[in-house]
């Protein structure tokens, strides 16, 4: 990975497209920082504070907090962060498979996919409004922060329009920088953001970590943290590579085919969505709980949607399995990828084109799967485990969401680059 990024740097064309990236990072930090007119900052820094030590930040802002890099605990212009935008593309890719006029657009090429980004878009700023406008409700009810006082300096109707109105400019604004990174920079514009608000919190969890444990535990921690990273990167480099090979044809006065290919199959095929699914799930409840704290059914559950509470977990767990199947169900179609390979002229050796090729697929990508949910539930488990075993924070770095995203971007960047570099350092057969 460093050499890759070193060799980059050598490289006039790919170092102008690093520095250009890391100068939309810092704009994209900056932004995190600058509060939305009317914030009362003194008040959220202490309300923040208390909520970190009594280890209630989970369970009150959970993965909106994560994806907007602690900018949603400051109500910053960025507050919001890349959650609209995720949501807004998870749910036009569940749509693509229901509504046929997104699926025939999907299948247009580059025209139907720059149309189902610009409904992304749309729906991304109707999300952020949303969202906008619930969080500013809160702050402004005193729900968002329970424990601290007025968070907003006024609460007028003029104040909160306001405030919704920076936040969703906010939002329209990251997606700008997202496109401008994958245009004019490294690629994979909005990944690279996401891996930017996860990795922002990592110095503060470190120092927490440290300053509550000591230096022991800070060394364990740091220890097991990388044994869960490699881990994580075996695991999402495996693949079950099934083997295709294309007959020969003949076209006009040229032979075309006769090659051998293969059809990575991922262990992880899913990502980290079916995490983000069951934890937007269970996150639902506890928004109830909240909302109506006095609500004899709320009081009730209220023990349960504790992060060390087994049922939890076990809930968490179930759901993460359940959503891995549900994802690779809906994003790979076996039955479309035997017909492709038969139109081409495509064949598994030893597998007939057609139905058995479909059968086939979906038998390997059934057993593939197991493993991969499994993988998921675990590593989603580990701050929860964290959590019980010993009383750590909520901080707690290494687990859940953050590692499989600073894992995935990362890996997927650095094959990026590594790309673009074979491009322009190409060795032929002849030295």
């Amino acid at each position: 990975m460093l050499t890759a990024i070193t060799r980059a740097f050598r490289t006039p064309d790919l170092r102008k497209k690093l520095l250009f990236t890391l100068f939309i990072i810092v704009i994209f930090r900056i932004g995190s920082q600058l509060p939305t007119p009317g914030v009362n900052t003194e008040a959220i820094r202490e309300a923040v504070q208390g909520a970190r030590e009594s280890g209630d930040t989970g369970q009150l802002y959970g993965l909106v907090d994560l994806f907007s890099g602690g900018a949603l605990l400051k109500l910053s212009v960025f507050a919001l962060g890349i959650m609209p935008y995720i949501t807004a593309s998870i749910i036009l890719q569940l749509l693509t498979v229901v509504i046929p006029r997104l699926e025939a657009l999907k299948k247009e090429g580059q025209a139907g996919t720059n149309k189902i980004t610009q409904y992304t878009r749309y729906l991304t700023i109707g999300l952020a409004i949303l969202q906008a406008t619930g969080i500013v409700a809160m702050a402004a009810t005193g729900r968002l922060f329970p424990n601290a006082g007025d968070v907003l300096y006024r609460t007028d109707l003029f104040t909160v329009i306001t405030m919704v109105i920076v936040m969703t400019a906010g939002t329209s604004v990251i997606m700008w920088l997202g496109e401008l990174i994958t245009d004019r920079g490294i690629g994979n514009g909005m990944s690279i953001l996401i891996f930017t608000q996860v990795v922002a919190v990592f110095p503060a969890q470190f120092w927490a970590i440290y300053k509550a444990k000591g230096a022991f535990i800070f060394g364990v921690v740091l220890l097991v943290g990388l044994a869960i990273m490699a881990g994580v990167v075996f695991v999402e480099q495996a693949q079950r590579r099934i083997p295709v090979q294309y007959a020969k044809r003949m076209i006009g006065r040229r032979m075309y085919g006769g090659t051998s290919t293969y059809i990575p199959l991922k262990v992880n095929q899913a990502g980290i969505i079916p995490v983000i699914f069951a934890s937007s799930l269970l996150y639902l409840p506890v928004l109830a709980t909240q909302l109506w704290p006095e609500n004899k059914w709320m009081i009730k559950i209220q023990p349960y949607l504790q992060q060390d509470n087994p049922w939890h977990m076990a809930a968490f767990f179930g759901f993460i399995i359940f959503f891995t199947y549900f994802y690779v169900a809906i994003t790979f179609n076996p039955t479309e990828v035997a017909d492709n390979m038969k139109k081409y002229g495509g064949f598994i050796p030893g597998i007939r084109p057609g139905r058995p090729t479909a059968e086939y697929l979906d038998y390997v990508l059934t057993r593939i799967t197991t493993p991969g949910a499994l993988y998921l539930g675990l590593v989603a488990l580990i701050p929860m485990v964290a959590f019980a075993l010993i009383q750590a924070t909520d901080d707690f770095p290494f687990g859940g969401t953050s590692i499989l995203i600073v894992v995935g971007v990362g890996l997927d960047t650095v094959k990026q680059i590594e790309s673009q570099l074979q491009q322009r350092n190409y060795e032929g057969f002849l030295r």
